[in-house]
């Protein structure tokens, strides 16, 4: 599914009317019906219950109306709170507010109400409706309408945000002075960059896409270079198991991994390789933690290499190790190597010299720092998993800087060094070398915790093990690992998730992922 510009949904808004002849009521029709087969999904019937619908004077107030008039119908007692005076209104929006007001709706439309009655009204209701400003504004929220958001906000109810909680910015995800907090938004056509970036991850709540019939032809045509990951598009990438399959078939992983205090770094990679399919996993590791991965882990083979004095890879392990790359179908290296001046000389040389799929994490990342060229002409772009800490490292700038810029950073960096980047955080991010960028909507606040970058690493390498290709291999495995997060933060909650946790819903998350019909979380 393509993720939008405010721009580039209004081109698809003028093309569905203009050429393919679906006017803008009919549009806004859908959009609202949209809106409230949502909000029964969610919340069950709103039959009886009381729910107040907050109008802008413009089109996302327009779709606003239609909820209002749908769930009338539905027996629910409505309330409209238009921060406009009907006057104002034009256009479609005009129109919607007149069929709500012919169906007996008058005395249910409040315009320009005082602050009180806004909070009173807030009060009063089981469900609140956002249909304020929507994708329509760019500039810091004033006036009644920061005191209605205020007051919205500070309810209590359940909320509803009507294509995009107002005051977020539809492109940027920033917070425009203040900004809904939405418990749900339902969004058209197709889902709005703001919603995956900055603040507008923390402001959208669970998110619902309506389909308002804007031609598909229309979207590819925009040519976007955003997708959302969804599990229709990742299927067809995960290997299948023939009948006729043995361990040689999906490949043999290798891991190299740990160091003293930090073995656990290595046993979980290697435990989501083999979760991930891989038919063969190897951990090579320093010789005095090597025991420990290996009673940690019957199912893996293990490779005790020479160590340091502080017992991280030693430069005495480079010729075991040259061998171990050259016979493995894909390696990840990084999680718990330490940053041991000796140890990073290794690192780096492995890079420089490894031809086979390769995923960089942690420890790896770290190496190559001042040294990125070492991954710019490799003959199979490498896949680079950092969090924003280690792109800042990378990049020798702030963290805040990478924050800001997500999107721009990684793109360019997979652009200039020729990698494929995963950028890992709220709705991480994935970079290809073309300019090909996706979003995935899978992983929760519960996976920022010690260890799970680790099973990602593992789920990669598993994955390029079997022959998956690295761009589809990355955009898979991020979007099965926030997938595994979510299912084990259903069972467990945030606070108490653990990486360990990621490693027993792994499977149920391919099994969901494989089969069309299975529930998501």
């Amino acid at each position: 599914m393509k993720i939008v510009t405010a721009h580039q949904m209004r081109e698809l808004d003028r093309r569905t009317i203009q050429e393919a002849g679906v006017s803008g009521k009919t549009l806004m029709e859908r959009a609202g019906a949209g809106v409230v087969s949502a909000m029964e999904e969610t919340f069950g019937s709103l039959k009886g219950k009381t729910v107040t619908v907050f109008c802008g004077k413009g089109n996302n107030g327009g779709d606003g109306f239609v909820v209002a008039r749908l769930l009338r119908q539905r027996r629910s007692d409505v309330r409209v709170c238009l921060l406009a005076q009907a006057r104002d209104l034009k256009g479609d929006a005009k129109l919607m507010h007149q069929r709500f007001i012919k169906g007996g709706g008058r005395s249910k439309v409040l315009s320009a109400p005082s602050t009180d009655h806004v909070q009173q009204l807030g009060r009063d209701s089981h469900v609140l409706v956002d249909a304020l400003l929507g994708t329509g504004t760019s500039s810091p929220v004033t006036g009644p309408y920061h005191e209605a958001i205020q007051a919205i906000n500070a309810s209590g109810a359940p909320i509803v945000a009507v294509d995009l909680p107002s005051g977020i910015d539809a492109d940027t995800g920033e917070t425009l002075g203040t900004a809904v907090q939405a418990d749900l938004t339902v969004t058209f056509g197709n889902p709005k960059l703001g919603l995956f970036l900055g603040t507008g991850i923390d402001h959208a709540g669970r998110l619902h896409c309506v389909d308002i019939g804007i031609p598909s032809q229309y979207v590819e045509d925009l040519r976007l270079p955003i997708e959302l990951l969804t599990p229709a598009m990742i299927r067809p990438w995960l290997p299948k198991r023939r009948a006729s399959s043995h361990k040689g078939t999906f490949g043999h992983a290798g891991i190299i991994a740990g160091s003293s205090g930090k073995s656990g770094a290595a046993t979980l990679a290697a435990k989501a390789a083999l979760r991930a399919g891989a038919g063969l996993v190897t951990v090579a590791t320093p010789s005095s933690v090597q025991a420990i991965v290996a009673s940690g882990t019957p199912e893996v083979m293990t490779v005790p290499l020479p160590e340091t004095i502080d017992h991280t890879l030693s430069r005495q392990a480079l010729p075991l190790m040259q061998t171990f790359l050259q016979s493995r179908s894909a390696t990840g290296i990084g999680p718990g190597l330490s940053t041991q001046a000796e140890t990073v000389d290794v690192v780096r040389t492995l890079i420089a010299q490894c031809d086979r799929p390769l995923v960089i994490d942690a420890d790896a990342l770290n190496a190559l720092v001042g040294q990125t060229n070492l991954i710019r002409s490799r003959p199979i772009s490498p896949i680079l998993t950092p969090h924003p800490g280690e792109m800042a490292r990378l990049l020798e700038e702030s963290t805040s800087d990478v924050n800001r810029n997500r999107l721009e950073v990684a793109r360019d960096f997979a652009h200039t060094h020729s990698s494929i980047v995963v950028l890992k955080g709220a709705r991480t991010i994935m970079a290809h070398p073309d300019g090909a960028t996706s979003i995935s909507p899978t992983g929760n606040p519960g996976m920022a915790t010690a260890g799970t970058g680790d099973v990602l690493t593992g789920i990669l390498a598993g994955l390029l093990a079997q022959g998956v290709a690295p761009w589809e291999a990355a955009q898979s495995g991020v979007f099965l690992h926030g997938l595994a997060g979510d299912l084990a933060a259903h069972a467990y909650g945030y606070p108490s998730l653990m990486a360990g946790d990621l490693l027993t819903y792994l499977p149920q998350a391919i099994t969901q992922v494989l089969h069309a019909n299975a529930p998501l979380p």
